[in-house]
Parts: structure tokens; sequence; C-alpha cells
């Protein structure tokens, strides 16, 4: 399975940047993942219509507007995917989310809950929770033990 996490805006703190890259590292034991950041939106659909794969892929937007996902509900959204053989590409806004057009581009728009976070912290809980969804697949303690 290919997984692509994109961002908007450059991290600046050492901390995000550390959680993020253990998260990919983590993540990498159950699917091919890669992630990376954007000037701005018309970037992620820059980098998407670059990929290889355009054609065949979903787009999942992390908006406030979004539907709420319990983990397993994101296990099992995940495990379809991997079935499916599709990449799927894990969006992450700025401050003011995405464009209405974006979220039509988009297969599913999630939010990560109601309470505001800094986009730098969404993305160490989306990645998080991406690895959390494969240790409920794989039937691993990690997401009983906490």
């Amino acid at each position: 399975m290919k997984i692509k996490v994109v961002w908007i805006g450059k991290t600046k703190d050492a901390a995000i940047e550390s959680l993020t890259q253990e998260y990919l590292k983590r993540i990498s034991r159950y699917a091919n993942v890669e992630g990376g950041s954007v000037k701005d939106e018309a970037g992620i659909i820059a980098r998407m219509a670059g990929d290889k794969g355009k054609n065949r892929r979903k787009l999942v937007l992390l908006d406030s507007r979004g539907k709420q996902l319990s983990s397993e509900q994101l296990a099992s959204f995940l495990e379809a995917e991997q079935v499916n053989a599709i990449p799927v590409w894990f969006a992450i806004g700025g401050s003011d989310g995405f464009t209405d057009e974006a979220r039509r581009q988009s297969s599913l728009v999630v939010s990560l809950g109601r309470m505001t976070l800094p986009h730098e912290l969404a993305r160490v809980v989306l990645l998080e929770q991406i690895y959390r969804a494969f240790t409920i697949l794989k039937n691993h303690p990690y997401h009983l033990g906490h």
C-alpha cells in the first residue's frame, strides 16, 4: 500500500519534525509511506498531478468540517484501500482549511475532532492514527495498551 501525507508549510519546531519522522518510520513497517510539505493548496494538487497513479488514488483531506472517524473506522478505511491497491493521499491544510473546490476533488474529508489544533500538531495526530490503524489491522497490542 502507498500512503502519501502532505501538509502546507515548513516545520520550524524540531520536536514536531522529530515526531513526524518517528511516525513515518513506524508506518513504513506496514506501508510504503512518504511525507512532505508544500507551499499551499495548489501545491498539493500539483504534487498529486505529478503522481504516476494519478487516475487511481484517494485524496483524504483533513478539515474541521469533515467526518469524525474512530481509530477502528480509519483502520477499516485503510484496509479497504489496501485490498483495492489504491494509493491514499492525506492532505493537511493550513489554518484556513481547504477550499470548496479541493473538498469536491477529495474522496473523503476527515476531522480529527471538534477541538481546534495547530496544523503541525494535527499532522502528528494524523500520523499516529495511521500507525495505530495498522496496528489494529495486525492485532498488535499498541492500540489496546494505551
